[in-house]
């Protein structure tokens, strides 16, 4: 039986940034058609048998239109509550209440002052992607105050979180998922102060394949698990799942990000075996 299969993306980059290269034939021998289109094409979504954010990297700027969409698509991985939920890092708040070591973060709705840390710290928009508006500053004065203005002028809600200092040496870890089970991991050199990419939605960076510490791969799960309980589903209802972790000041691992929305997944870091774990999770998604 052949099934249809459309890979989300955006104008900007209509095929992705080809980490997905080897996915291709690998859902072609499980007997998909793969084809790519922007979100906002207005391609037939809908008679697809699934449907995978992949490179949908410009919906920070029409999130509740982003959203609207997603909401249209009966076949989307993953589902359309979940992105509503990922994509607001508000959702940090409540990986901290639910006890997950977590980098802390201070959210600072519009109108709101912050209370600044006593170390360098970073302040970045609650709803971004690919490092956009995120800065760092070493001291609270009127820089610091002067970005979270200009968030706060959009609309937007700033996080402000401490600065990990592990991150310039070790950068951070990304722990991949396909069907709430673990596949491979990679690290990420740091971004802030990196060049953009041509397409002007990502800060590049530096990757590498990476085998997680068993401390590292423990928060990570617990990290799935909780955000899986909050959100009221099974881990295997996720396509896929990426958590970024960094080192705290004492050594311990701390989440970053839960990406379930649009993240690369990191298959040119990957063994040869991960883009046939994606194909057989894509197909479980059908059943």
């Amino acid at each position: 039986m052949t099934r249809s299969a459309i890979f989300v993306s955006c104008s900007a980059l209509p095929e992705g940034d080809g980490d997905e290269a080897a996915v291709l034939p690998a859902l072609a021998d499980l007997g998909f058609t793969v084809s790519w289109a922007p979100w906002d094409s207005g391609a037939d979504f809908e008679s697809a048998d699934v449907v995978v954010l992949r490179a949908a990297w410009d919906y920070p700027e029409r999130r509740d239109e982003f959203l609207s969409w997603c909401e249209s698509v009966p076949a989307l991985s993953n589902p359309a509550s979940v992105v509503r939920w990922n994509t607001d890092k508000t959702y940090l708040g409540e990986l901290l209440d639910a006890g997950v070591p977590t980098v802390p973060v201070e959210i600072v709705q519009p109108g709101e002052k912050p209370r600044w840390p006593k170390k360098p710290f970073v302040v970045k928009p609650s709803v971004g992607a690919g490092s956009r508006d995120v800065a760092r500053f070493d001291v609270a004065g009127p820089e610091a105050e002067k970005h979270v203005a200009a968030l706060h002028g959009d609309g937007r809600t700033a996080l402000v979180q401490p600065y990990q200092s592990s991150v310039d040496t070790q950068g951070e870890i990304a722990v991949t998922y396909f069907g709430g089970v673990y596949s491979h991991a990679f690290t990420k050199s740091a971004m802030l102060g990196s060049g953009m990419d041509a397409s002007g939605l990502y800060l590049e960076e530096k990757l590498a394949a990476a085998v997680p510490a068993p401390q590292v791969r423990a928060v990570a799960e617990d990290a799935l698990d909780a955000a899986c309980g909050l959100l009221g589903i099974l881990r295997a209802e996720l396509l896929y799942a990426r958590v970024d972790l960094v080192r705290g000041d004492d050594g311990r691992p701390l989440v970053l990000e839960i990406e379930l929305t649009e993240p690369s997944l990191g298959f040119r870091q990957a063994d040869a075996g991960a883009p046939l774990r994606f194909a057989s999770a894509v197909r479980q998604q059908l059943a």
